[in-house]
């Protein structure tokens, strides 16, 4: 709808004819405590989240406004709640346990000591109240319960607050403030309920359509919130029920309504999908198994459907939304899962490649994105994430993954309607990756609006030289490199398979010519390293980090150099006794609560893992297993967070949080599917109908490892591994279709 200038007192429509009068512009996001390192922020929240709706709520229930931790419940990159408070007898009530899921939780309280409305004291303890929050078909559910377990009738006053700041996710995270955004709506009364609205400055029409069963006695309505309240008469022993939905709309459209019992059986008919798409992976380790088990239930709770299909999102609550080299990074950490998460991720960004060339959006023909958002400030173009391509590594990535899914589904007919999409990755790398011509892949930002560094540790001070300056561009990134010569080497095996022979010839050679001129280029030969990158006057930025891991996990080390890698990475500066660390401690930049110079990343050490394993070195990866392994145990959830503090654990009793860390994220979530891959050794080949294991090794804290419905092409194997004295074993339990199962010997 066009909204235009509106002053208060105008009416605006809403898409369905419904009239709203407007109170004014609305004013700047409140944030009490500004980001990005707020202490609010490590205060645990729980996290709900079904398709593309997600709530971040106190443990409590409630929803503070104004915290720059999250709170709140989201949809299409905006806020669409701000404010969940629970009051009853006029005092919140006090907080005694929860369960949470990916998409239910039940939270327990009782009451304050309160007077009645007959004036009799209701102590502590005597009611008790449940909440329980569900986010399904399209909307959040708040069942509230009391029962009374006082000896009389007690009459108590019950009230909700419900407001909506309808902000943008980027101001949410604290980007700069707005004096003025879009036009405040005031809430309107409906039969069900009341319905809160907002027309952003993109003049799209947003409200979020709250109802209650039963209807409350007053519903008492400010500028942006409502406050609905009770009277409820708690008879010895009776429950009292109330329900309150809350449906986010953008323009217009709504969902048909579905009764809790229906949603919720909608969820689990979603999640006994999921699981049957799944690799079952058991063994016996109660503590183990809970963190398998929530990083197989984290990437579907992660699973965000998008215009053309669905894509696993990065994380919450910042980054729920569609990133290229996220999806493709977590999708082929998570193969021995479910191949499914990297066809779709091929798919969605497929249909989001780049086209033009569009310097506000760093954009180029064949480039895969980075980042898309659908709020408020990329539909009105005040920021370039319609999409925005600053991603350097994503491309290559496209063609790794495509190759992966290639050999463990042999799904020849997707590479080929891919096509069209490797080709134009394949150019990006050539023309515009390359713009020099030096047979390095580069990157250097040209939005104004854009990131200065472009690989996957991109904040702003993150590449430097040994001396701790920050590097100047073009840069040409360690591991942008080993993913081009994976990427290259890979995809030729599907233009093999596609009869393109010469192509794949001429991709093999490339990529051959491009380990010799990286093994000479980047090696540093004073750190037994290699360098981070080459900065725009070709010199290497010589400081040791964590990248160089990745190229041990794409094969592009010379293995004469391989050792020396592996030494420098489980060095005393490097190695925490939590994992790698992104930077050396010995580094004038580095920083242990530093986003990237300093900092532990899970996904960072699986790949390392990964890579390790590749080269030979069984006991390294099982160090860096042990590692997460702890980390993961020592959390109350079971969750790898997105990074923790580089500490060393020797000085540290307990891994240090890093404060806004997305916890569920992505490819934390997939880590230790990766890990237990190279623990295994296990590779497929679908297209020559083998999978092969490769010098297993599991740790002396893992006795076995089950896994059933392991999908190689239309082939299925259950496998049994067992630690022994010696060696690990493993046993081919069961088998359907055509696959042959054989052991190698490795290095």
């Amino acid at each position: 709808m066009e909204a235009g200038r509106r002053d208060a007192g105008d009416e605006v429509f809403s898409p369905r004819g419904e009239p709203f009068a407007v109170v004014g512009r609305a004013g700047p996001v409140e944030l009490h405590g500004a980001p990005p390192i707020p202490a609010e922020a490590r205060e645990e929240l729980l996290v709900l989240k079904d398709g593309e709706l997600f709530l971040c709520a106190r443990t409590d229930g409630d929803v503070a406004p104004a915290q720059p931790s999250g709170e709140g419940f989201y949809t299409h990159d905006m806020r669409h709640l701000s404010e969940i408070r629970l009051e009853v007898g006029g005092a919140r009530p006090v907080a005694l346990s929860y369960t949470a899921f990916e998409h239910r939780a039940v939270l327990d309280a009782t009451n304050a000591t309160l007077q009645g409305e007959s004036g009799s004291p209701v102590p502590q303890l005597s009611l008790s109240i449940t909440r329980e929050l569900m986010v399904a078909s399209g909307r959040l559910y708040y069942l509230l319960r009391m029962r009374n377990f006082l000896g009389a009738t007690t009459t108590v006053p019950v009230a909700l607050a419900l407001g909506a700041d309808f902000a943008d996710m980027f101001e949410v995270r604290g980007a700069p403030r707005r004096a003025a955004r879009g036009h405040s709506l005031a809430p309107r009364r409906t039969e069900r309920g009341v319905t809160l609205a907002y027309v952003g400055e993109d003049n799209v029409f947003r409200e979020t359509v709250i109802e209650f069963d039963p209807l409350p006695d007053g519903l008492d309505i400010e500028a942006v919130r409502s406050r609905a309240s009770w009277r409820v008469a708690l008879e010895p022993g009776a429950p009292a029920e109330f329900l309150v939905t809350a449906e986010p709309s953008v323009s217009g459209r709504r969902r048909p309504r579905r009764r809790p019992a229906t949603a919720a059986a909608e969820l689990v008919n979603a999640e006994a999908r999921w699981r049957s798409r799944c690799t079952a992976i058991s063994s016996g380790n109660e503590r183990y198994d809970r963190l398998i088990a929530t990083s197989a239930q984290d990437l579907r709770a992660l699973i965000l459907p998008v215009p053309n299909g669905q894509i696993i999102a990065a994380g919450i609550p910042w980054y729920v939304a569609p990133f290229g080299r996220d999806a493709l990074v977590t999708a082929g950490e998570a193969l021995i899962l479910n191949s499914d998460l990297v066809r779709d991720a091929l798919g969605a960004l497929a249909g989001l490649q780049a086209t033009q060339d569009d310097p506000w959006r760093d954009a180029e023909p064949g480039k895969i994105l980075h980042e898309l958002r659908m709020g408020e400030l990329a539909q009105a173009g005040l920021i370039p994430h319609t999409p925005y391509y600053g991603t350097v590594d994503a491309t290559p990535l496209f063609l790794m993954r495509a190759a992966d899914y290639y050999a463990w589904t042999g799904d020849l007919e997707t590479l080929r309607m891919l096509r069209p999409s490797l080709d134009s990755a394949l150019r990006w790398i050539d023309e515009y990756g390359d713009r020099d011509g030096d047979g390095f892949v580069e990157y250097e930002r040209r939005s104004s609006a854009g990131l200065r560094n472009q690989g996957w540790k991109d904040s702003d001070d993150c590449i430097v030289h040994e001396d701790g300056s920050l590097a100047e561009g073009p840069i040409a990134l360690v591991e942008v490199q080993g993913y081009v010569y994976a990427g290259k080497l890979a995809i030729a095996d599907v233009y093999e398979a596609l009869e393109l022979g010469e192509v794949a010839t001429r991709l093999r050679e490339e990529a051959h010519a491009l380990r010799l001129a990286f093994n000479d280029v980047f090696w540093n030969e004073h750190e037994g390293t290699f360098a981070l990158a080459l900065d725009g006057r070709k010199r290497q930025v010589a400081s040791v980090t964590s990248n160089p891991g990745h190229c041990l996990y794409c094969g592009i080390v010379d293995p004469a150099k391989a050792d020396a890698v592996v030494e420098r990475l489980l060095g005393a500066d490097m190695f925490t006794g939590w994992g790698v660390r992104t930077l050396s401690s010995l580094c004038p930049a580095y920083n242990p609560m530093s986003y990237h110079n300093g900092s532990v990343w899970p996904h960072d050490n699986a790949i390392i893992a990964a890579g390790l394993k590749r080269y030979g070195h069984q006991d390294a990866v099982l160090r860096i297993a042990a590692c997460l392994f702890d980390v993961a145990a020592g959390a109350r959830d079971s969750r790898l967070p997105e990074l923790y503090c580089g500490f060393d654990r020797s000085e540290r009793d307990a891994v240090v949080a890093y404060p806004v860390a997305c916890i569920p994220q992505a490819w934390a979530a997939a880590a230790p599917l990766m890990v237990l891959q190279a623990m295994l050794g296990i590779s497929a080949d679908a297209p020559g109908r083998a999978l092969t294991v490769e010098r297993p090794a599991l740790p002396d804290w893992l006795e076995r490892i089950h896994l059933e419905r392991l999908r190689v092409g239309g082939a299925t194997v259950t496998l049994d591994f067992q630690r022994g004295d010696q060696a690990t074993s493993f046993m081919l339990a069961e088998q359907t279709g055509d696959v042959s199962v054989t052991m190698a010997a490795g290095r």
